[in-house]
């Protein structure tokens, strides 16, 4: 038998509404890298999303307001990077409006199509951008998989509750 939900307790959509119900779902911590007119730009993203495996091809939501968005607007190429549970600080960094984001203690360099690479990830992948989708005051950007590696050691950073935390066993 499944418990029915209490409709005594439901709200009509709101931000706050979608934003509490999001923090029960727990989502994978990505950073997203571009190359600005004046220098790298970044922004940690939960939204990441596989979209196709032929040609393989990913999505992320980014606000229409973020600092990274005139970048990201006008960028062919962006770098994605899956954070491990051991990058939490950089996560942060990353999230933190008016942070040096590529200043120390970031390690990065720069890899193909002149997009900033992060050292030290998971996992990275660099993308061509094919779409900038509207949604709301957000835009989906879609990007199919140039080139990338997989070859980091660790678990991955999650974001669940408005906190980074790591897989438990």
């Amino acid at each position: 038998m499944t418990a029915t939900p209490d409709l005594g307790t439901s709200r009509l959509a709101s931000p706050d509404l979608l934003r509490s119900v999001f923090r029960q779902h727990a989502a994978g911590v990505a950073v997203i890298t571009a190359h600005g007119e004046t220098g790298p730009v970044g922004f940690t993203a939960t939204s990441l999303s596989s979209v196709s495996a032929q040609p393989p091809m990913l999505s992320f939501g980014i606000s229409t307001g973020a600092s990274s968005w005139p970048a990201i607007s006008g960028a062919d190429h962006v770098g994605v990077h899956i954070l491990g549970e051991h990058q939490e600080r950089l996560a942060a960094t990353f999230a933190r409006s008016g942070a040096d984001r590529f200043g120390a203690p970031t390690v990065w360099h720069e890899g193909p199509e002149g997009v900033p690479v992060l050292d030290g990830v998971l996992a990275w992948l660099v993308c061509r951008v094919v779409a900038r989708v509207p949604a709301g005051d957000h835009r989906i950007v879609i990007a199919e998989v140039v080139l990338g590696d997989h070859a980091g050691s660790g678990r991955p950073l999650l974001y669940h509750q408005g906190r980074f935390n790591g897989l438990r066993d």
